[in-house]
């Protein structure tokens, strides 16, 4: 797979580069900020990009804002957002707009190499990847009407796995339970949320979409690094 890499740091860039090249990927270029970015994937038409949200000029959203405009335009583009700070309103942002093919992770993982391959390959073949470190921030808040409150506390673990992009084989063995039952409890989170088997749409994603679209208390405000 070729893949495009954005960072404003030469040294992040080259390290994500030579953990990918040495993984088979191929890498079809590098940019230190949104605008280059955007003309080289046009350019090059990867099948993957790593973005980081902060670049320049202001070091805000660039990133951000550079990958949207990747998935409206190129819909078959897989885009891993890094950052280094928990931000649950840019990931939410980012998944609400366009949930396949779409990542979120923080930019401490990606080095790992496992990690961020994994993350990649998951993209590529259509699923949703969220840190888990904000999976567990999103889990943590209280929620007002909540439409997940109809779960047992098993399908929410089970569900909030899947919002991390886990497999049901990589969930049964975080669980340590066979296969078939966590299969049995996305069923169940499937049919308690009312995700129809509609071969045109990704229930995993649609599912993952429900978890973080769940309303937070107004007591609760945005929470640390939510924006």
């Amino acid at each position: 797979m070729r893949v495009i890499v954005a960072d404003d740091s030469m040294l992040t860039r080259e390290g994500i580069v030579s953990i990918l090249e040495r993984s088979g990927f191929t890498v079809a270029g590098q940019a230190g900020d949104g605008t280059a970015l955007l003309a080289l994937v046009r350019a090059e038409n990867p099948d993957l990009v790593v973005v980081d949200i902060r670049m320049p000029p202001t070091h805000t959203d660039e990133g951000l804002v550079a990958a949207e405009r990747i998935r409206a335009e190129h819909a078959g583009i897989g885009v891993l957002v890094l950052s280094q700070y928990v931000e649950p309103a840019y990931a939410m942002r980012l998944v609400e707009d366009h949930p396949e093919q779409v990542g979120y992770l923080l930019k401490e993982r990606v080095f790992d190499p496992a990690i961020l391959v994994d993350a990649l390959r998951r993209l590529a073949d259509g699923e949703t990847v969220i840190d888990p470190t904000v999976v567990s921030r999103l889990l943590g808040r209280r929620r007002a009407k909540d439409p997940l409150d109809v779960l047992t506390a098993r399908e929410r673990e089970v569900l909030a796995l899947v919002a991390e992009g886990m497999s049901n084989k990589a969930i049964a063995a975080r669980l340590v339970i066979t296969p078939r039952t966590v299969e049995a409890h996305v069923a169940q989170v499937f049919a308690k949320l009312g995700l129809l088997d509609d071969p045109d749409s990704h229930r995993r994603v649609q599912a993952v979409l429900a978890y973080v679209r769940s309303p937070l208390r107004p007591a609760d405000g945005p929470g640390p690094g939510g924006g």
